[in-house]
């Protein structure tokens, strides 16, 4: 975690390309990775180093960009990039945007880091080090590198014989020489505020591309006798970005296998984790067990000793200790203790199972409470509903809830039993101890302790088939039974029908 003695005055993460290789209408920097959009795993890591300021630099669809920083809730500020292009002036802007929240023009002081909205794998710690290493060797600047097998496309760090970095050359303007250096620049920096502030309004556009490069302040703060130094990391990958979806991908990848084997250092048993996908945002307690095929997203919880899997995709899902959920989706519930679950439930908003309960095979709930170690066990649908403690609900249960304008309510009572087939027309209560016969249709109240019926007494039309499907394989077999019974067949059914 940052200390006190490395805390930086601003962060300044760049978010307003345009993001045009990734052929969607979505802005790049909102495409999501492990349970957060790239711009928010960037936020969160610049966030982790408790700067006094943290800014985003925005421009491309800017509106739904900012809206969506907000919804982070990390209180950065928003800076608008204006017509100049490049990375200098976007950092430039950031800058203006800084002095303008805090009242106007005013001497800035101390380190400002500058990163990126689509370096979604970049953590805190490696932030962290960079500050560190830049204020105790009271650098200017301190560039983030890495070293590549492959390099081409990069910038290439330029060093002198004591160490310290005398430019960065684009691969492009690069001799064979230059292009035979494998550390690259990763475009990503601590800066000495005051030499930050005064090199970038000596930064011109004049170079081919007509852009304000961030890359010319390190000349500049050569030139006026500051030190510029490098972090060098051996992880590719906190400097890696997303282009396209290909590259968003790898990344994804990279980030899950990272996540996946984090959860089993702290104590999860992943029996597969090639076919096991983790959000960053989930959280897992000691001694639990993810099955091959699951899928935990967002703020998902897994207490001690549960099991899920396999097959199972659960996004904001509490689930408790010991319970056990098996080949369910799940969105937005919450699952007791030693509860159950599945197989091939769905589990909507707004459920929530107690202790010890059960909702088994084939089963939709939503937007229902059931208490402690009461069961649904099979075939049904429970929505709208609230079901008390160790109540019984019977096979094919539904409740009706909607009556095509409106929903209702159901509440069942406790030590409730349902026969198969029941039907809530909600809104409904069924008293504590109550009872429904099979297919009952309960349109009204039922008194704790009572039994709910409402079926008709049976009637068999006897000989149906033979008369209206003639000739059918179902005639011919009811006549084959009829010459099996014999005569007593007619008596039995006239003596059925006198009773």
């Amino acid at each position: 975690m940052p200390t006190p003695d490395v805390r930086p005055t601003a962060v300044i993460v760049l978010a307003a390309g345009a993001g045009t290789r990734m052929k969607s209408r979505t802005p790049k920097i909102m495409h999501g990775m492990g349970g957060r959009s790239m711009i928010g795993h960037a936020l969160a890591a610049a966030a982790g180093l408790e700067p006094e300021h943290l800014v985003a630099v925005v421009r491309h669809q800017r509106e739904k960009v900012s809206a969506h920083i907000d919804q982070l809730k990390t209180g950065a500020i928003i800076a608008d990039q204006d017509e100049v292009p490049g990375t200098g002036r976007a950092v430039e802007c950031g800058l203006e945007a800084l002095s303008a929240a805090q009242g106007g023009p005013s001497v800035l002081t101390g380190t400002v880091v500058v990163t990126y909205g689509d370096v979604p794998l970049l953590t805190t710690e490696m932030l962290t080090e960079l500050v560190r290493s830049h204020e105790s060797e009271a650098n200017a600047v301190t560039v983030l590198t890495a070293v590549l097998d492959d390099a081409a496309g990069y910038g290439r760090i330029i060093r002198a014989d004591d160490g310290s970095v005398t430019g960065i050359v684009e691969h492009k303007d690069a001799s064979p020489a230059q292009r035979a250096i494998r550390e690259i620049n990763s475009g990503i920096y601590a800066f000495d505020a005051e030499v930050l502030t005064r090199a970038l309004t000596q930064v011109t556009t004049e170079n081919v591309q007509g852009e304000k490069y961030l890359t010319d302040v390190l000349a500049l703060a050569r030139a006026e006798g500051g030190r510029v130094a490098a972090v060098v990391t051996d992880d590719r990958w906190q400097v890696e970005g997303a282009n396209d979806r290909v590259q968003l991908q790898a990344l994804s990848a990279e980030l899950n296998r990272r996540t996946v084997a984090a959860a089993m250092r702290a104590g999860t048993t992943v029996v597969d984790p090639a076919s096991t996908w983790i959000d960053a945002t989930v959280t897992l307690e000691e001694d639990t067990t993810v099955l091959p095929g699951t899928q935990l997203h967002g703020a998902t919880h897994l207490g001690r000793d549960a099991v899920v899997g396999p097959d199972t995709t659960l996004t904001d899902v509490r689930v408790g200790e010991g319970a056990t959920v098996t080949r369910t989706h799940g969105s937005g519930a919450q699952i007791g203790d030693g509860a159950t679950v599945g197989p091939f439930t769905y589990l909507r908003p707004g459920t929530q199972l107690g202790s010890d309960g059960k909702i088994g095979a084939f089963y939709e709930t939503k937007n229902v409470t059931i208490g402690r170690g009461s069961k649904l066990s099979h075939l049904g649908y429970a929505g709208d509903a609230t079901i008390g403690e160790h109540t019984n609900i019977g096979c094919g249960n539904i409740t009706a809830n909607y009556d095509g304008e409106n929903k209702h309510r159901t509440v069942i009572g406790s030590h409730v039993r349902t026969a198969s087939n029941t039907v809530f027309v909600a809104p409904v209560e069924v008293g504590d101890g109550a009872y429904t016969g099979a297919g009952a249709v309960v349109r009204k109240d039922v008194p704790a302790g009572a039994l709910a019926l409402s079926v008709a007494p049976q009637r068999n039309a006897d000989g149906w088939v033979e008369t209206r499907r003639p000739g059918s394989a179902a005639a011919q077999a009811a006549a084959q039974a009829g010459d099996a019974t014999g005569p007593d067949r007619a008596e039995r059914h006239t003596d059925s029908e006198k009773q």
